[in-house]
Protein backbone atom coordinates (compact mmCIF):
# COMPACT_ATOMS: atom_id res chain seq x y z
CA UNK A 1 0.00 0.00 0.00
CA UNK A 2 1.37 3.41 -0.99
CA UNK A 3 1.77 5.53 2.17
CA UNK A 4 0.62 8.69 0.39
CA UNK A 5 -2.57 7.03 -0.91
CA UNK A 6 -5.00 7.45 1.98
CA UNK A 7 -8.72 6.70 2.32
CA UNK A 8 -10.64 9.84 3.22
CA UNK A 9 -14.22 9.95 4.55
CA UNK A 10 -16.61 12.89 4.65
CA UNK A 11 -19.46 12.05 7.03
CA UNK A 12 -22.38 14.43 6.63
CA UNK A 13 -25.94 14.80 7.83
CA UNK A 14 -27.33 13.32 4.59
CA UNK A 15 -24.48 11.32 3.02
CA UNK A 16 -21.29 9.42 3.81
CA UNK A 17 -18.67 9.82 1.06
CA UNK A 18 -15.33 8.07 0.72
CA UNK A 19 -12.48 7.77 -1.78
CA UNK A 20 -8.77 7.00 -1.85
CA UNK A 21 -6.72 10.19 -2.20
CA UNK A 22 -3.20 11.01 -3.32
CA UNK A 23 -2.27 13.36 -0.46
CA UNK A 24 0.80 14.73 -2.29
CA UNK A 25 -1.19 15.84 -5.36
CA UNK A 26 -4.53 16.46 -3.61
CA UNK A 27 -6.40 14.25 -6.10
CA UNK A 28 -8.95 11.45 -5.87
CA UNK A 29 -7.51 8.15 -7.11
CA UNK A 30 -10.78 6.21 -7.06
CA UNK A 31 -14.40 7.02 -7.71
CA UNK A 32 -16.17 8.73 -4.83
CA UNK A 33 -18.48 6.22 -3.17
CA UNK A 34 -21.51 7.72 -1.47
CA UNK A 35 -24.04 6.00 0.77
CA UNK A 36 -26.95 7.69 2.55
CA UNK A 37 -26.33 8.61 6.19
CA UNK A 38 -28.35 6.07 8.21
CA UNK A 39 -31.50 7.26 9.95
CA UNK A 40 -31.10 7.32 12.88
CA UNK A 41 -27.39 8.16 12.47
CA UNK A 42 -26.27 6.20 15.53
CA UNK A 43 -22.63 5.22 16.17
CA UNK A 44 -23.15 1.58 15.18
CA UNK A 45 -25.14 2.45 12.04
CA UNK A 46 -22.48 4.89 10.82
CA UNK A 47 -19.72 2.43 11.78
CA UNK A 48 -21.32 -0.22 9.57
CA UNK A 49 -21.73 2.24 6.67
CA UNK A 50 -18.08 3.35 6.86
CA UNK A 51 -16.96 -0.28 6.94
CA UNK A 52 -19.10 -1.06 3.87
CA UNK A 53 -17.40 1.69 1.83
CA UNK A 54 -13.93 0.68 3.09
CA UNK A 55 -14.52 -2.92 1.99
CA UNK A 56 -15.97 -1.80 -1.35
CA UNK A 57 -12.71 0.06 -2.03
CA UNK A 58 -10.67 -2.97 -0.89
CA UNK A 59 -8.68 -0.69 1.40
CA UNK A 60 -6.39 -1.50 4.33
CA UNK A 61 -4.36 1.28 5.95
CA UNK A 62 -4.71 4.70 7.57
CA UNK A 63 -8.14 6.33 7.29
CA UNK A 64 -8.80 10.04 7.74
CA UNK A 65 -12.32 11.15 8.53
CA UNK A 66 -14.18 14.46 8.65
CA UNK A 67 -17.03 14.28 11.17
CA UNK A 68 -19.96 16.72 11.69
CA UNK A 69 -19.22 17.60 15.32
CA UNK A 70 -16.81 19.37 17.61
CA UNK A 71 -14.02 16.78 17.86
CA UNK A 72 -11.31 16.88 20.54
CA UNK A 73 -8.78 14.06 20.89
CA UNK A 74 -11.00 11.87 18.71
CA UNK A 75 -14.11 12.38 20.88
CA UNK A 76 -17.36 13.96 19.58
CA UNK A 77 -18.46 16.78 21.89
CA UNK A 78 -21.53 17.82 19.89
CA UNK A 79 -24.05 16.28 17.48
CA UNK A 80 -26.14 18.81 15.56
CA UNK A 81 -26.86 16.92 12.31
CA UNK A 82 -26.36 13.34 13.53
CA UNK A 83 -27.79 11.27 16.38
CA UNK A 84 -27.34 12.73 19.88
CA UNK A 85 -25.98 9.36 21.05
CA UNK A 86 -22.64 10.35 19.48
CA UNK A 87 -21.90 12.89 22.22
CA UNK A 88 -18.83 11.81 24.24
CA UNK A 89 -18.20 8.83 21.94
CA UNK A 90 -14.59 8.24 20.86
CA UNK A 91 -15.22 8.34 17.11
CA UNK A 92 -11.69 7.22 16.27
CA UNK A 93 -11.94 4.08 18.42
CA UNK A 94 -15.40 3.18 17.15
CA UNK A 95 -14.57 3.55 13.45
CA UNK A 96 -11.23 1.76 13.95
CA UNK A 97 -13.13 -1.16 15.47
CA UNK A 98 -15.56 -1.38 12.53
CA UNK A 99 -12.99 -0.98 9.76
CA UNK A 100 -10.06 -2.77 11.46
CA UNK A 101 -7.92 0.17 10.28
CA UNK A 102 -6.36 3.08 12.24
CA UNK A 103 -8.81 5.99 11.90
CA UNK A 104 -8.04 9.65 12.62
CA UNK A 105 -11.00 12.02 12.99
CA UNK A 106 -11.43 15.81 12.97
CA UNK A 107 -14.29 18.26 12.44
CA UNK A 108 -15.62 17.96 8.88
CA UNK A 109 -15.35 21.65 7.98
CA UNK A 110 -11.85 21.85 9.46
CA UNK A 111 -10.59 19.07 7.18
CA UNK A 112 -12.38 20.59 4.15
CA UNK A 113 -10.56 23.80 4.99
CA UNK A 114 -7.26 21.89 5.19
CA UNK A 115 -7.73 20.75 1.57
CA UNK A 116 -8.23 24.36 0.45
CA UNK A 117 -5.30 25.51 2.59
CA UNK A 118 -2.96 22.84 1.17
CA UNK A 119 -4.02 22.72 -2.48
CA UNK A 120 -6.67 25.38 -3.13
CA UNK A 121 -7.33 29.10 -2.88
CA UNK A 122 -6.16 29.41 0.74
CA UNK A 123 -2.65 28.14 -0.12
CA UNK A 124 0.02 30.69 0.82
CA UNK A 125 -2.71 33.15 1.82
CA UNK A 126 -1.52 35.40 4.69
CA UNK A 127 -3.68 36.71 7.51
CA UNK A 128 -7.17 35.44 8.33
CA UNK A 129 -9.01 33.09 5.96
CA UNK A 130 -12.51 31.73 6.66
CA UNK A 131 -13.78 28.63 4.85
CA UNK A 132 -17.54 28.01 5.10
CA UNK A 133 -19.14 24.72 4.04
CA UNK A 134 -22.81 25.22 3.21
CA UNK A 135 -24.78 21.96 3.36
CA UNK A 136 -27.22 20.40 5.84
CA UNK A 137 -25.72 22.89 8.28
CA UNK A 138 -22.94 25.48 8.03
CA UNK A 139 -19.44 24.31 8.88
CA UNK A 140 -16.46 26.62 9.26
CA UNK A 141 -12.68 26.51 9.24
CA UNK A 142 -10.62 29.47 10.44
CA UNK A 143 -6.96 29.90 9.44
CA UNK A 144 -4.45 32.52 10.51
CA UNK A 145 -1.23 32.60 8.47
CA UNK A 146 -1.95 29.03 7.39
CA UNK A 147 -2.54 27.70 10.92
CA UNK A 148 -5.94 26.13 11.68
CA UNK A 149 -7.90 27.26 14.74
CA UNK A 150 -10.08 24.13 15.14
CA UNK A 151 -13.77 23.55 15.96
CA UNK A 152 -15.06 27.08 15.28
CA UNK A 153 -18.64 26.04 14.31
CA UNK A 154 -19.70 29.50 13.06
CA UNK A 155 -22.96 27.97 11.80
CA UNK A 156 -24.00 27.84 15.46
CA UNK A 157 -23.55 31.55 16.09
CA UNK A 158 -26.74 33.16 17.37
CA UNK A 159 -28.45 34.79 14.40
CA UNK A 160 -32.05 35.98 13.80
CA UNK A 161 -33.47 34.59 17.07
CA UNK A 162 -31.97 31.18 16.31
CA UNK A 163 -28.60 30.12 14.85
CA UNK A 164 -27.05 30.94 11.46
CA UNK A 165 -27.46 27.50 9.90
CA UNK A 166 -31.21 27.53 10.55
CA UNK A 167 -31.36 30.80 8.58
CA UNK A 168 -29.12 30.27 5.58
CA UNK A 169 -27.80 26.70 5.12
CA UNK A 170 -28.67 24.66 2.02
CA UNK A 171 -31.19 22.73 4.16
CA UNK A 172 -32.80 26.06 5.17
CA UNK A 173 -32.93 27.09 1.49
CA UNK A 174 -34.82 23.90 0.63
CA UNK A 175 -37.08 23.92 3.72
CA UNK A 176 -38.13 27.54 3.17
CA UNK A 177 -38.23 27.15 -0.63
CA UNK A 178 -35.96 30.18 -1.09
CA UNK A 179 -35.05 31.34 -4.58
CA UNK A 180 -31.40 32.16 -5.31
CA UNK A 181 -31.88 35.88 -4.67
CA UNK A 182 -33.45 35.22 -1.25
CA UNK A 183 -30.77 32.66 -0.39
CA UNK A 184 -27.96 34.95 -1.61
CA UNK A 185 -29.25 37.88 0.45
CA UNK A 186 -29.52 35.74 3.59
CA UNK A 187 -26.05 34.29 3.11
CA UNK A 188 -24.66 37.78 2.45
CA UNK A 189 -26.19 39.00 5.71
CA UNK A 190 -24.49 36.24 7.71
CA UNK A 191 -21.13 36.63 5.96
CA UNK A 192 -21.24 40.40 6.54
CA UNK A 193 -21.63 39.57 10.25
CA UNK A 194 -18.50 37.37 10.13
CA UNK A 195 -16.67 40.05 8.14
CA UNK A 196 -17.43 42.62 10.85
CA UNK A 197 -16.19 40.32 13.64
CA UNK A 198 -13.05 38.88 12.00
CA UNK A 199 -11.93 41.31 9.24
CA UNK A 200 -10.63 38.38 7.14
CA UNK A 201 -8.50 38.57 4.00
CA UNK A 202 -10.53 35.93 2.15
CA UNK A 203 -13.77 33.93 2.35
CA UNK A 204 -13.96 30.53 0.65
CA UNK A 205 -17.38 28.95 0.15
CA UNK A 206 -17.55 25.15 0.02
CA UNK A 207 -20.17 22.42 0.35
CA UNK A 208 -22.64 21.25 -2.29
CA UNK A 209 -24.11 24.71 -2.88
CA UNK A 210 -20.68 26.09 -3.93
CA UNK A 211 -21.29 24.47 -7.34
CA UNK A 212 -24.12 26.99 -7.86
CA UNK A 213 -22.01 30.01 -6.83
CA UNK A 214 -22.78 31.89 -10.07
CA UNK A 215 -26.51 31.86 -9.26
CA UNK A 216 -26.20 33.95 -6.08
CA UNK A 217 -22.75 35.64 -6.11
CA UNK A 218 -24.25 38.95 -7.31
CA UNK A 219 -26.05 39.32 -3.95
CA UNK A 220 -22.83 39.53 -1.94
CA UNK A 221 -22.07 43.06 -0.70
CA UNK A 222 -18.72 42.47 1.00
CA UNK A 223 -15.43 44.31 1.43
CA UNK A 224 -13.64 40.94 1.46
CA UNK A 225 -12.97 38.74 -1.58
CA UNK A 226 -15.20 35.63 -1.66
CA UNK A 227 -14.58 32.65 -3.96
CA UNK A 228 -16.09 29.17 -4.35
CA UNK A 229 -13.90 26.35 -3.01
CA UNK A 230 -11.53 24.86 -5.56
CA UNK A 231 -12.55 21.34 -4.56
CA UNK A 232 -16.25 22.08 -3.97
CA UNK A 233 -17.79 18.92 -2.56
CA UNK A 234 -14.57 16.87 -2.72
CA UNK A 235 -12.75 19.08 -0.20
CA UNK A 236 -14.02 17.03 2.77
CA UNK A 237 -12.62 13.76 1.41
CA UNK A 238 -9.28 15.23 0.30
CA UNK A 239 -8.81 17.11 3.58
CA UNK A 240 -9.76 14.06 5.66
CA UNK A 241 -7.14 11.94 3.90
CA UNK A 242 -4.60 14.72 4.35
CA UNK A 243 -5.43 14.96 8.06
CA UNK A 244 -5.00 11.19 8.53
CA UNK A 245 -1.65 11.33 6.73
CA UNK A 246 -0.37 14.32 8.72
CA UNK A 247 -1.40 12.92 12.12
CA UNK A 248 0.23 9.58 11.41
CA UNK A 249 3.41 11.19 10.08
Amino acid sequence: MNHTHILGFDIGGTGIKGAIVDVVEGKLLTERIKVPTPDPATPDAIGRAVNTVTKQLGYKGIIGCGFPAIVKKGIALSASNIDKSWINVNVENLLSKYTECPVYVANDADVAGMAEQAFGFAANQPGTVIVLTIGTGIGSALFYNGVLIPNTEFGHLKFHKSIAEKYTSNAARKDKNLNWMEFGNRLNEFIQHLEFIFSPNLFILGGGVSRKFDLYKEYFKLETTIVPAKFQNEAGIIGAALYGHRIKN
